[in-house]
């Protein structure tokens, strides 16, 4: 069974809606959650994260929010923490492994933490190690020595949220000889693309595509029926 892992935006529009939301996916099929801390210069994501990190800081967010979302559903759902590194330094990392542990947190998933840094970091706690198509097979190699959790690959150099192509079968076939960590991918998932971009891999990372709907004018209940149905429907495709 192929897995999907679901980002959501904390605490946008608040941090209780983001708590029905992840129960409400879990409901749906998500295998995990991405749990996203918003920040407010995203340079991995697209424009719809990109306005709903903007949104969720001007509506008062709260690093405590994390700790507080994560106390209620990681011992329901496998957890990830998803934000840029100075969320992690300016709290201090040794802080923020602490709370996910006490929290249940699985792992940390750092864009913006290159290999060469985060071989500081990686013995601490489990960092989600990202591997691009650009990435040579030694790189590859490399960046592989010790995966923790799972493999997130980029399915294109540029940002979340787009629908760019590329040949992935080479970076795939490689990292398929290092190791046999699930490999999920992300980047441009959705209902249109999941079924392809699932097709060798053990899973796929969606974001975008549910972010939108919290993005639209509509009650909460309607926003949590069309993510329900589209997380259901992108299960079904990738499993089919």
């Amino acid at each position: 069974m192929k897995k999907l892992i679901s980002y959501v935006t904390s605490s946008y529009p608040d941090k209780n809606f983001t708590i029905d939301l992840i129960y409400t996916l879990k409901e749906a099929g998500s295998d995990a959650i991405e749990l996203g801390i918003p920040f407010s210069d995203p340079v991995a994501d697209g424009v719809v994260i990109q306005e709903a990190n903007k949104r969720a800081l001007e509506n008062g967010f709260k690093l405590n929010d994390i700790f507080e979302i994560s106390k209620k559903i990681a011992n329901e759902i496998d957890t990830y923490w998803m934000g840029y590194f100075n969320n992690f330094y300016h709290k201090g990392y040794d802080f923020m492994v602490n709370k996910a542990i006490e929290n249940n947190v699985k792992g940390f998933i750092i864009p913006d933490l290159p290999y060469e840094e985060a071989k500081d970091y990686e013995d601490k706690f489990p960092l989600i190690s990202f591997v691009a198509p650009t990435d040579s097979y030694d790189r590859i190699k490399t960046i592989l020595k010790n995966p923790k959790e799972f493999i997130y690959l980029v399915a294109y150099a540029g940002i979340t949220g787009d629908e760019k192509k590329e040949d992935l079968s080479q970076v795939i076939k490689s990292i398929k000889e290092i190791t046999d960590t699930p490999l999920y991918i992300g980047f441009g998932v959705n209902e249109k693309t999941a079924k392809e971009k699932a097709k060798d891999v053990d899973g796929v990372i969606v974001g975008s595509a549910f972010i939108k709907i919290l993005l639209e004018d509509i009650s909460n209940t309607e926003k949590l029926k069309k993510i329900s149905k589209i997380a259901k429907n992108i299960k079904e495709q990738i499993n089919d």
